[in-house]
């Protein structure tokens, strides 16, 4: 299986979450649910809709029974209100294949996605769970908190790298094309995001980091240009002097090598696990990559996209953060507390940003928008860097 087939213990909401995938069977289950009380769901999952039965459920043990319609194995998801933390999925469902994924789940606002084909971000809607009678208990057990972590956090890349691979196969069909910049030009920041998120990871392979993500400015003596910035300069040559564009031959050529490395990275990935101080190193490492790169506008000097980037950075600093956060509340409850309004601060000035086609570009900001996103995250960056500490006291 290219994912993880785990139990979640629900670290990335509010309270875990419990997950069973269940076993293959050609009728649904039925579940732990109470077919009278709301909490028993099924799920039609074809190759291009995904109908749950329900858009809402009473808090408790909720069961969605998942039959594939299509003609492509699919899997299933449910997700956290961003529609990035994963709380629970069941996966591997042949055509014609039922199967079951029970859940412990509080209430709050969810998103459920089905995946045809266990590729890209999936086919999405919102999911409410309401207040109830039920008690969801939260486990206080420290081993199985980091072994939920770990499990989740692990599921999380392997998912963004999924993602990245689909959007930087379109991506680059697009830029080969030739004829397709306008349509290359709006995918880029969008593919890029998942990168972004999981940036940190794709670094810790020192051979593959310099071929996909190296920028100009960083380049060493000898060293070929290769990846991402090598087609966003040839995108966006408005601010080189004497631009002289790649030709269809080597559009192709490193359109075919990011590509060829992002499937590297991907098969890498799948393999990967984490311990509690990587992803508590992680979320401050991502941090720190908006300071010294986004922030400052120097990642993407050609496209002026820094901003998706930046998001994208704090997208993956909190996924790490959420991950670990049970038991940072065991061990230190006000850095816990601090760290959450740290990052509602930030993201608040983020969201200031946003357009309907995503962010504002970097050259549109005055140097007071600029100063107070760097003003909130310096004051991100203290109290993440005692993160490690904390988790591991």
């Amino acid at each position: 299986m290219k994912r993880l087939s785990w139990i979640a213990a629900g670290l990335l909401v509010a309270a875990p979450v419990l997950a069973s995938c269940g076993t293959e069977s050609t009728e649904p289950s039925g579940g732990g649910g109470d077919a009278g009380d709301g909490r028993a769901l099924t799920v039609d999952s074809s190759d291009d809709a995904c109908e749950v039965s329900a858009s809402e459920a009473p808090a408790g043990t909720v069961t969605f029974d998942v039959t594939n319609s299509g003609s492509q194995v699919t899997e299933f998801y449910l997700l956290a209100e961003d529609g990035l933390r994963i709380v629970a999925e069941v996966e591997n469902i042949g055509p014609s294949i039922s199967r079951p994924l029970t859940a412990n789940v509080p209430a709050g606002k969810y998103v459920t996605a089905c995946k045809p084909g266990m590729t890209g971000d999936g086919i999405r809607s919102d999911f409410t769970v309401t207040e109830s009678d039920e008690d969801v208990k939260v486990s206080e057990d420290e081993e199985s908190l980091v072994t939920a972590a770990q499990d989740n956090y692990a599921a999380y890349v392997q998912d963004q790298s999924d993602q990245l691979l689909v959007k930087t196969g379109q991506f680059v069909e697009l830029y080969k094309a030739g004829d397709k910049d306008d349509e290359a030009r709006a995918l880029y920041a969008d593919a890029r995001t998942h990168w972004e998120r999981i940036e940190t990871v794709a670094e810790s392979f020192g051979d593959l980091d310099p071929m996909m993500d190296a920028r100009e400015a960083d380049l060493e003596p000898g060293q070929k240009w290769t990846g991402w910035h090598l087609l966003e300069k040839d995108l966006w040559p408005a601010r080189a002097e004497k631009y002289a564009a790649l030709s269809p031959k080597d559009r192709a050529f490193y359109a075919d090598d990011l590509l060829k490395n992002t499937q590297t990275l991907d098969s890498r990935i799948q393999d990967l696990t984490f311990t509690v101080d990587q992803i508590a190193n992680g979320s401050r490492g991502l941090l720190e990559e908006v300071a010294t790169g986004k922030v400052t506008g120097e990642e993407e000097y050609w496209s002026r996209t820094d901003l998706w980037d930046f998001q994208a950075n704090v997208d993956g600093a909190k996924v790490g953060f959420d991950g670990v956060k049970p038991l940072l509340e065991e061990k230190d409850p006000e850095l816990a507390t601090e760290l959450e309004s740290r990052f509602d601060e930030l993201q608040v000035l983020l969201d200031a940003q946003r357009t309907d086609d995503g962010f504002r570009y970097y050259d549109e900001l005055s140097q007071d928008e600029i100063k107070g996103l760097s003003d909130a995250v310096n004051a991100l960056s203290e109290p993440l860097s005692r993160l490690t500490a904390a988790v591991l006291s």
